[in-house]
């Protein structure tokens, strides 16, 4: 919940500015639903830079006030969705089945969902990390098609490590990405091995390319670092 929309547009414009075009990354961009088509008018013809929304609602239209519907995303410009974030489960109580909904939901309007999956510190002290990570995954996918999973992201983020400073190691990272890659190539086949699976929790400049070294890693997905644009302009440099 930063960047309003005046400050967003000075935000893009500023990174925009210093920002070369690079065809071996994607970099999408999910401002709050108000600035989202403020982030899609500055971006013009930067056709290099996508937009998302932080959050959908399951439906696509209908008496669900103050929620924003994946078509509505579409028609301003936005192209993916971020579902099941930490902060969406843990502090507004979204389950399992209602990010299955929304990731369905993105699908419907031709919207690519990254599925956001990670355990408590509880779960973690417990070893029930790639137990709570696998199950949200499975949930998370369990209305879609394979060519559907193929076509869509997922994001590994610790809930231990969103905003704490603490991030998962390199290792940490890729032991749970290797396990959601053979899950995903057991539900889709050969085709899992083009799905990007990224690491969020405490990413910054000073981590980004050791965890972007790690095997298994194919993106970041980047919270408070990208706010600051020096930060944010050095982690998609990386």
């Amino acid at each position: 919940m930063n960047n309003a929309p005046s400050e967003a547009r000075a935000f893009i414009a500023s990174f925009t500015a210093r920002w070369t075009p690079r065809a071996d990354r994607t970099i999408v961009f999910f401002p709050p639903a108000l600035s989202l088509t403020t982030v899609v008018h500055a971006l013009g013809t930067r056709h290099d830079i996508a937009v998302g929304a932080q959050n959908i609602w399951t439906e696509d239209k209908g008496a669900f006030t103050g929620e924003t519907s994946a078509p509505m995303v579409r028609d301003a410009g936005g192209r993916f969705v971020l579902v099941g974030h930490s902060e969406r489960r843990h502090v507004f109580g979204e389950t399992d089945q209602q990010a299955a909904k929304k990731v369905a939901a993105c699908v419907r309007s031709g919207l690519t969902p990254i599925l956001c999956v990670g355990e408590l510190l509880a779960e973690r002290e417990h070893g029930e990390t790639t137990k709570v990570v696998l199950r949200q995954l499975a949930a998370g996918i369990s209305e879609l098609g394979s060519d559907d999973i193929a076509s869509m992201a997922i994001a590994y983020e610790p809930v231990w490590a969103i905003g704490t400073g603490k991030n998962a190691t390199p290792d940490d990272a890729s032991i749970v990405h290797a396990a959601m890659r053979d899950a995903l190539r057991e539900r889709v086949g050969q085709a899992s091995e083009t799905i990007p699976i990224l690491y969020g929790g405490s990413v910054n400049r000073a981590n980004a390319t050791a965890l972007l070294a790690a095997p298994g890693v194919d993106g970041l997905l980047v919270g408070g670092a990208s706010l600051d644009v020096e930060a944010w302009i050095a982690i998609c440099d990386t």
